[in-house]
């Protein structure tokens, strides 16, 4: 069978705004868990980031997608690593610091938040995480206005916290137990 053919007119991988739009909520109806990536260790930088995910216990690699755009992004290349926070349900107030394009930068950046450098990349690790995992940039791939970026696990740790928080629909949300009936 043929792939679809974009219509009459289309260059194949461009979308129109409505088509983009549609696209965007359809894969909002899938839910992931919130991080703040880090990288710096001299002028720090942090964002919130929903693209995340494990590809390989041996060797331990994970995945973040960063816009091309990002402050972050540059200087995850220039570090060659960076960080990740695994935020807990209620984190929803850091996830919105580090989402927000009007937050102050570098140093400022985490004044409003407590973290420390992590021991192998000196890139922030937020408290009150549920996980953290600090990791040397491994790969960079092309994906379309976001670079995927895959990075060796160097150090991981996870605390006693077990509520997530989530992203869903274009909101957060936060992981609720499900109870069994007995």
């Amino acid at each position: 069978m043929a792939p679809p053919q974009p219509p009459p007119g289309r260059t194949p991988g461009t979308a129109a705004p409505g088509e983009r739009r549609q696209l965007r909520d359809v894969l909002g109806s899938f839910a992931t868990g919130i991080v703040v990536l880090t990288a710096g260790r001299t002028e720090p930088r942090g964002m919130t980031a929903n693209s995340f995910t494990s590809v390989s216990l041996d060797p331990p690699l994970v995945l973040v997608c960063v816009a091309r755009t990002a402050a972050l992004h540059d200087l995850v290349l220039d570090e060659g690593g960076f960080a990740v926070s695994v935020l807990s349900a209620d984190q929803e107030p850091v996830a919105r610091r580090f989402a927000d394009r009007a937050r102050p930068r570098g140093a400022r950046e985490f004044e409003a938040v407590e973290a420390a450098p992590g021991p192998r990349t000196g890139a922030p690790l937020l408290s009150g995480a549920l996980a953290w995992l600090e990791c040397r940039l491994t790969a960079v791939h092309d994906g379309g206005d976001h670079s995927i970026m895959l990075g060796t696990v160097l150090e991981a740790h996870k605390s006693a916290a077990e509520s997530a928080l989530l992203f869903h629909r274009g909101g957060f949300r936060r992981l609720a137990p499900v109870r069994v009936r007995t």
